[in-house]
This record gives structure tokens, C-alpha cells and sequence, in this order.
């Protein structure tokens, strides 16, 4: 019942961040180890480059157990002080290089308590840091807000596909007769078909070292999944030797472990040995994306279950599944297709809030821009 919080539930620049292998408890626990909504975490072990400091909220929902890793954050007794505010401190640049300059440890580092109280920050009256948790506040607000119709739209999309075509109640399902299959009982006249028959699939290869940067020369190049996101990677790493291209809206596949994690290209960019570029041959790219959810919804196995720590080209062309006919997977894509595009759109407007908070941050904070009389920042419209 209780969800187990360590630092890779913080990201690198502050935030919360929900896992799709998250650890779990189920044994007794004292009452001290379990964790309120609201209540302000930093990551006291950099178990990821640049976590350390980081600073999170615990969110509503399952309850979360606290852990030796991380520090719980709350204001003295008759203190002025604004827990929000404190969690835009703690994400910014010079808290981190003092935390950073403190810790111990060669390969993992670690602060403690006693140095995380030790860092200097502005001081500020309570009025002003409320009003500067709020300017920043309201841009967190509106990101977050978008993640929830994301992952409305997303729930929406899967639960119609897995009505359609995993529990075979698509309309006019009552007049088709189910029968035996290569691969499992489903409608009459549904034929087996492999992903090579309905996909193009481009494996990656990865360029010389020598053409990689991070100054943005040539294109994004992705190795594997370490810049995955929900949906859309972020790119840190470019290469100036194009190499096996991925385009914008190809299905962006990891064949090396964990296998089936599946992101949408943003953009044209590289692929790397650990991913494969997949795109549809008939243009029914969201309908084939759901195939390929399904397929992989246990990371690591293909769809018969085995389980692989890296896959070939014809493993992945031979991925089998069962062919729909086109008038449903039209009628799918129409009603699926504009949800993936609204998804795509949010996605985009959530990265441009974050990058203006983020430019806000250090300013506000470091009291370079004067928040005295500012009116609050409308963004209803961004």
C-alpha cells in the first residue's frame, strides 16, 4: 500500500517524478515514516548526475514512506518562511554548487542535514518570498495542470484501442464470428501479420565519439533511453555525422535493455545502438503505436512473453499481431489521432513554461528582478 520514495522520484531541476518501475511496501512501518501530501523532500544521495539538492513535493494519492536517502524540509516553529519559496531555493544553480562543494563521496556523493542547513540563500521577508513562489508557482501550476489532460488523453487512446482490438468490442463485434488464430482466438477474418508487413523499421548505429557535442551541432543523437520521457525525448547530446535518422513522429523503440521502452520523435535526430525508428507503411502511425504499447507492456519481453536483454532487426520486423481491417483501423485513427496531436501540443507548451521559469528562477530569486508591486503573471493563454 505504501510507495516507496527514493531520489530517481526527483528531477534534475526539482519536481516530483512518477516511475513506471516504482518500489513498493508492504510490511509494517512506523507512523513517522510515512509521508503527507505537500510535504518538501530533497535528494540528500546523487544517485542520478545532478540530483543532488533536488527538491520535491510528495504528491497526493498512494501514501509515500520517507527513506535515509532523502531529507524532509519543514519551517520552524514561528519561522517566516515559505516551504515554496524554499523549494525554488533549493533548485537554484548556486544552492546546488554549495551542496555539490560540501558532499562527500567519489562516485556517488552525498550531503547530510547538518550541510544542507549550512547553505546560504537570500533573505527575504515572508511577503516577498510568497510572492516570488507564486510568480513561479503559477508557471509549475498551469505545466502541471497540462500533465493532467496528457494523461487523460493518453488513458482515453489506450482504452479505446484495448477495446477495439485487445478485447475484440469494436462496433459491429456482435456479427463477427470469433475463431482460432496462429496466435490466439480472435474476429473471423482478422490474418496474422509481422511488423514488417505493415512498418518500415530503421535500426540505430552509432557514429565515432568524435562527432558528439553538446553545443547543439548537427542533430539530437540518442544512444538509448536515457533522455526518454513520458512521451517525448529531451536532447542533450548532438552529433554532427548524421548516421541512422529517426524523423519527426517516428516511434522511437529501445532494442537493448530495457527493451520496448517507446518514445515519439519530436524531431529528426540520430539513433543510436540501443533504439530503432519504427513508421507506418499505410501512414496509420497512432494505430501502430498502440500495437507496439501492447507489445511491449512489460519492459525487457517481446510479445510472447520471453524475456530479452537486447533484440536484432529480425526479431523486431518478426513481432506478430493480428490484422484489423482497414475501415477499423481508419476509424480508430480518426478518433485516436487528434488525441496524440493534443498530446504533442501540450508537451511542447509545457517544455516553453519550463524554460521561462527556468529563466526566471535565478532572477527572482537572486533578487535581480524586483517583485515589490509586480502583478501576478497571467498565463491562461500560454
Amino acid at each position: 500500500p505504501y510507495v516507496l520514495l527514493t531520489p530517481g522520484n526527483f528531477y534534475e531541476a526539482g519536481g516530483f517524478k512518477a516511475k513506471h518501475d516504482q518500489r513498493h511496501y508492504d510490511g509494517p512501518i512506523p507512523t513517522a515514516f510515512i509521508l503527507k501530501p505537500g510535504d518538501l523532500l530533497t535528494a540528500m544521495t546523487e544517485q542520478g548526475e545532478g540530483l543532488l539538492g533536488s527538491a520535491a513535493f510528495v504528491p497526493d494519492g498512494k501514501p509515500c514512506l520517507h527513506n535515509q536517502r532523502l531529507g524532509l524540509i519543514s519551517a520552524k516553529p514561528d519561522a517566516a518562511v515559505e516551504l515554496r519559496f524554499i523549494y525554488y531555493v533549493l533548485n537554484w544553480k548556486p544552492v546546488r554548487q554549495q551542496l555539490r562543494a560540501t558532499a562527500t563521496g567519489a562516485k556517488i556523493r552525498h550531503t547530510s542535514p547538518s550541510r544542507i542547513g549550512a547553505v546560504t540563500i537570500p533573505q527575504y521577508s515572508l511577503e516577498t518570498q510568497r510572492r516570488i513562489a507564486s510568480i513561479l508557482g503559477a508557471y509549475d501550476d498551469l505545466i502541471e495542470m497540462n500533465r493532467r489532460r496528457v494523461a487523460v488523453l493518453e488513458e482515453m487512446a489506450r482504452g479505446l484501442f484495448e477495446e477495439w482490438f485487445v478485447h475484440f468490442r469494436f462496433p459491429g463485434h456482435e456479427a463477427v464470428r470469433t475463431v482460432e488464430s496462429e496466435l490466439a482466438p480472435g474476429p473471423e477474418g482478422w490474418e496474422r501479420e509481422t511488423l514488417a508487413d505493415c512498418a518500415i523499421v530503421t535500426m540505430g548505429q552509432s557514429p565515432s565519439s568524435d562527432f558528439y557535442n553538446d553545443k547543439g551541432e548537427g542533430l539530437p543523437f540518442h544512444q538509448g533511453v536515457t533522455n526518454f520521457g513520458r512521451h517525448f525525448p529531451t536532447h542533450k547530446t548532438f552529433c554532427s555525422s548524421e548516421g541512422r535518422l529517426a524523423d519527426e513522429g517516428d516511434i522511437l523503440v529501445s532494442v537493448r535493455a530495457p527493451v520496448g521502452r517507446i518514445n515519439l520523435s519530436p524531431s529528426r535526430l540520430v539513433l543510436g545502438r540501443g533504439l530503432c525508428a519504427v513508421r507506418s507503411r499505410t501512414g496509420h502511425q497512432t494505430f501502430l503505436l498502440h500495437r507496439l504499447f501492447e507489445t511491449f507492456k512489460e519492459e525487457d519481453s517481446m510479445g510472447n512473453g520471453a524475456i530479452f536483454k537486447a533484440v536484432s532487426k529480425q526479431e523486431v520486423l518478426a513481432l506478430p499481431f493480428l490484422r484489423p481491417p482497414a475501415a477499423l483501423v481508419a476509424a480508430f485513427e480518426t478518433m485516436a489521432g487528434p488525441m496524440w496531436s493534443l498530446i504533442r501540443t501540450l508537451t511542447r507548451k509545457n517544455q516553453n513554461l519550463r524554460a521561462t521559469r527556468d529563466l526566471l528562477l535565478p532572477k527572482l530569486i537572486s533578487g535581480e528582478i524586483d517583485v515589490s508591486g509586480a502583478p501576478a503573471p497571467e498565463l491562461a493563454a500560454a
